[in-house]
């Protein structure tokens, strides 16, 4: 779980996450969404994969990602535990 709230501290990595909720994405058309150079976008890629929140399957030259909702289940999940009244924190 820490390493998803780790990879939700990123801007840049919130707004592929914005990019993937419309629908899966090559890596190619996630990176032509910034200006940032390709092997920067490669990295926030691989620390959302790292984290679970994105999925990627390759297809043939392509890697295509999206969005993992069973991880985002599993975050808000823990969000909304921090704020239930009368619950004790560890």
């Amino acid at each position: 779980m820490d390493s998803a709230f780790k990879a939700l501290a990123d801007p840049t990595r919130r707004e592929i996450l914005k990019l993937l909720r419309k629908r899966p994405r090559t890596s190619g058309e996630i990176a032509e969404q910034f200006d940032t150079a390709w092997p920067t976008i490669s990295r926030h890629l691989g620390v959302l994969r790292d984290a679970g929140l994105v999925l990627s399957e390759r297809h043939g030259q392509q890697v295509v990602y999206e969005l993992n909702t069973t991880v985002f289940n599993d975050v808000v999940e823990q969000l909304l535990d921090w704020i239930r009244p009368g619950r004790k924190h560890a």
